[in-house]
């Protein structure tokens, strides 16, 4: 007969225990990831503000390029899915190119 892993994650302390350090250590990964976000978009709100002094553009193909595929590698190194990594650093480069354009308007 099969358990249900519900009842035996409530009845099991240690395997409670264990799922709830698991899911302590997530959350404070969580908070980290959100701290070096806001981090980050307080630098590029610098980085937009110089280019719209400077009249350069909002974005920087080459630039974005060459941090996809610095960060792919990284995301190799550290057995993260290369195309998981991807995605996620061009949603940030997507975010931030929308702030500046928007920062212009």
């Amino acid at each position: 007969m099969a358990t249900d892993p519900a009842t035996t994650e409530s009845s099991d302390p240690s395997t409670a225990d264990t799922l709830e350090s698991y899911r302590a250590s997530i959350d404070n990964i969580d908070a980290a990831i959100i701290h070096l976000l806001a981090e980050r978009f307080k630098i590029t709100r610098k980085v937009g503000e110089y280019k719209r002094v400077h009249q350069l553009p909002p974005a920087d193909p080459a630039r974005e390029e060459a941090q996809i595929a610095r960060l792919r590698a990284l995301a190799r190194e550290a057995d993260l899915d290369p195309e998981f990594g991807e995605a996620v650093i061009r949603f940030i480069i997507s975010e931030v190119i929308r702030h500046h354009e928007k920062a212009r308007s």
